[in-house]
């Protein structure tokens, strides 16, 4: 097992104050944590889930991944005791009267499939709401499992477990978080708690590294999706939610499930620049602003570069966008890029951007050798 340079960017530990009545969350303790601009590979709607846990006495793991912060209900207990919305284990205890307090060594483990294997910039452990009743200490491992392994095969003696946080104290009603410097691909991880406790939310952040002899069998396929490695490097506006909503899986389904800007009072426009999987040759494009009705765009624009120093060249001109509709565009040309950016006009919002092609020849063997030196 080896361990990894760590840096615990958020040091809470402790008790949180009891719950005094009011917002749960005006004495939550958080801090900026600058890794949060990468995707939450940990996410449901990319296929994450907990595969196994240990102990679940008190409130299930599959709350660890649900996308909304935790609720708290002071009222509602239940035949096992309080309700709570994160995954808790029961109390340990020691092995006999002489000795009743759990030893160094017990602690309690949760299984977590990434929904999107990559490289891990950083995590968090949030114990809203755990106030009394959170874990001593974490630790989180990763490891890198081909195909689809059943917890019986990931608990295995042949899998190799990275420690990403080492062993580390955390604090009640807080968002722990830890940065991450192991340059290797992760399929898994394995969360624990010292030696028990309650864990509310799990954040997995980082970049998706695709498998390429899955995105070369599919041929064509959407390159600015994030399951296959594309990225958001920049957006205009960000005040009612994230860019990176426009490259998640399947169509959106709420309003807020997309990427929808303030209402601009000057003669600018929004946009939002992506990063591509690779170098890719982009065939036919999809604008959707589905659920966005008297506020999607009024206008978009595609452009793409190739080469971080390369000139933006305009692919699709500005075209009048329709409310909660899915746009489709077969382009004249084939465009070459690695990077792409729409604009909307004047402001408003889209749902999704789904750009169709397939990787260059060179494109296709670069990231075939960052996936074999990431270890994938």
């Amino acid at each position: 097992m080896t361990a990894q340079q760590n840096t615990s960017l958020a040091s809470f530990t402790g008790d949180a104050n009891p719950y005094g009545g009011g917002d749960p969350y005006a004495d939550y303790r958080t801090a900026d944590l600058p890794f949060t601009q990468y995707a939450n590979l940990a996410d449901r709607q990319l296929g994450a889930g907990v595969v196994a846990a240990n102990d679940e006495f008190f409130a299930q793991r599959e709350n660890l991944l649900v996308p909304e912060p935790a609720e708290f209900d002071p009222e509602h207990f239940g035949h096992k005791g309080k309700v709570m919305d994160g995954w808790e284990t029961r109390r340990r205890r020691g092995a006999s009267a002489e000795h009743p307090w759990p030893t160094e060594e017990d602690h309690d483990w949760a299984l977590i499939r990434l929904g999107a294997p990559g490289v891990i910039r950083g995590i968090v452990v949030d114990t809203a709401h755990f106030r009394g009743n959170y874990p001593q200490a974490v630790s989180v491992e990763g490891a890198t499992v081909a195909g689809s392994p059943s917890p019986e095969e990931l608990l295995a003696d042949d899998v190799k477990w990275t420690t990403l946080v080492p062993r580390t104290a955390v604090g009640g009603h807080a968002a722990n978080g830890f940065a991450v410097s192991a340059e290797q691909r992760f399929t898994h991880l394995r969360l624990k708690q010292h030696p028990d406790g309650g864990i509310a939310r799990l954040r997995v952040y980082g970049e998706v590294v695709p498998d390429p002899a899955w995105l070369t069998a599919l041929g064509t396929f959407d390159v600015v999706a994030l399951e296959n490695g594309g990225q958001v490097e920049d957006a205009s506006n960000l005040f009612y939610s994230p860019a990176t909503n426009t490259i998640q899986p399947g169509r959106s389904r709420k309003m807020d499930d997309g990427w929808e800007t303030r209402r601009r009072r000057d003669r600018g426009n929004d946009w939002i620049q992506y990063r591509l999987v690779d170098r890719s040759q982009i065939r036919a494009i999809e604008i959707d602003t589905a659920y966005l009705k008297g506020n999607s765009a009024g206008w978009a624009s595609v452009s793409v570069k190739d080469g971080e120093d390369g000139e933006w060249r305009e692919v699709l001109p500005r075209t009048r966008m329709q409310p909660d509709t899915n746009h489709r565009f077969v382009l004249p040309e084939t465009a070459v890029g690695t990077h792409a950016r729409v604009d909307i006009f004047p402001d408003g919002g889209i749902s999704r951007l789904r750009l169709f092609g397939t990787l260059t020849e060179d494109g296709a063997a670069h990231l075939a050798a960052r996936h074999q030196e990431l270890g994938g």
